[in-house]
């Protein structure tokens, strides 16, 4: 099978790492990610102009509709850089999943500008009582058709202009049925937004609805993990750029650190680790383009969390060892080595872990 790009894709390739080059390096990172909303509003534009922000909606809402291998490629390039716009979140998230479930009289106010990057959605989903990836929904519909809840953690949630809020209008917390998808607008009154730093510095907020007013959409939980397996795919993606950002930094310095007047990288015990780092990231890409070929079939979703269930720990490891190679300074804030270990941490740990990926894999 042959799995080399297409002129299409090699040229959103091209635009991916042109725009990493031109903008990112570990200074600007930094600024970026104390913004305001946890990312530069410059570049979140910029994103748009070049397409990036709409090229995964469909051609009706003027996107380009980015199958696997295209997502893949873009994602692997950003994640190179270490990009903090919340493409994955406000994007294959959000705005794929509002496109999916939004009737046409709501759609019609909101498709345009999400696609322009002008307006910003947020899935506002997880709870307390959610763990290993299952249903938990306690923020509940009233009869007057208000929320009132609280949701945990919403990634990229710092000044949205909307959420996406899953609420159970029947049956228990655990339950897949009886949820509903609402549309909830950012200033509604009774909405309360408490905004965090995660562990890779990007900005999430908590939300609380006391009787916050709330449109209805369509669908349901099962929209929301179809439109998840994508962005799975996405997360996994930039984790593996990540991961050869990493190995190729820590090569790099292996070859020029001398230790008893000789390379670092002359010493077997250290060729021998890193080559089984190596290993591990031929083995993520192999998954990866495994799950890529799948697309379409009934085995995608399944072939997409076997990719998670590898890449979550084995990045994390990876980012372990390459912060052990470059000893103290490696989890310094002034190499890109911690950087990238803090976002493998959140990438390997969000929507929920290896562990869960891997037993929806084995269910499958």
């Amino acid at each position: 099978m042959n799995f080399d790009l297409n002129e299409d894709e090699e040229m959103l390739k091209a635009l991916a790492e042109r725009f990493v080059d031109d903008n990112y390096d570990l200074d600007r990172r930094r600024v970026y990610l104390g913004g305001a909303n946890g990312f530069s509003p410059q570049m979140w534009s910029l994103l748009a102009e070049l397409g990036l922000v709409a090229a995964p909606l469909s051609f009706e809402s003027g996107g380009l509709a980015l199958d696997a291998t295209a997502i893949a490629t873009v994602f692997q390039a950003l994640g190179k850089g270490l990009v903090v716009e919340p493409l994955i979140e406000n994007v294959m998230v959000a705005a794929r999943l509002f496109e999916r479930v939004a009737p046409p009289e709501i759609a019609r106010d909101w498709m345009e500008p999400l696609a322009m990057g002008t307006r910003r959605l947020a899935l506002a989903h997880a709870e307390q009582g959610a763990r290993g990836g299952r249903t938990f929904i306690e923020t509940s519909v009233g009869a007057n058709g208000t929320l009132s809840g609280a949701k945990s953690c919403v990634p990229a949630g710092a000044g949205v202009d909307g959420y996406i809020v899953t609420a159970r209008d029947s049956g228990a917390p655990g339950d897949d049925a009886g949820v509903g998808l609402y549309l909830v607008a950012a200033n509604a009154p009774g909405l309360t937004i408490t905004p965090w730093r995660m562990v890779d510095g990007s900005l999430a907020v908590s939300l609380g609805l006391a009787d916050v007013a709330a449109t209805r959409l369509g669908g349901s939980l099962a929209d929301v993990a179809d439109v998840g397996v994508l962005a799975s795919l996405a997360r996994s993606a930039e984790a593996l750029g990540i991961m050869q950002r990493l190995f190729d930094a820590t090569l790099d310095y292996l070859r020029t650190r001398q230790q008893f007047g000789t390379a670092l990288g002359s010493f077997q015990a250290i060729q021998h680790r890193m080559v089984a780092q190596y290993a591990a990231i031929e083995q993520g890409r192999a998954l990866l383009d495994l799950a890529i070929v799948s697309q379409g079939s009934n085995g995608f979703a399944a072939a997409v969390d076997g990719l998670r269930a590898f890449v979550a720990p084995a990045s994390v490891e990876l980012g372990h060892e390459m912060i052990q190679f470059h000893g103290g300074m490696g989890v310094t804030d002034e190499l890109f080595i911690g950087h990238g270990h803090k976002r493998l941490l959140a990438l390997s740990r969000w929507p929920d872990d290896g562990l869960a990926a891997l037993d929806r894999f084995a269910a499958a």
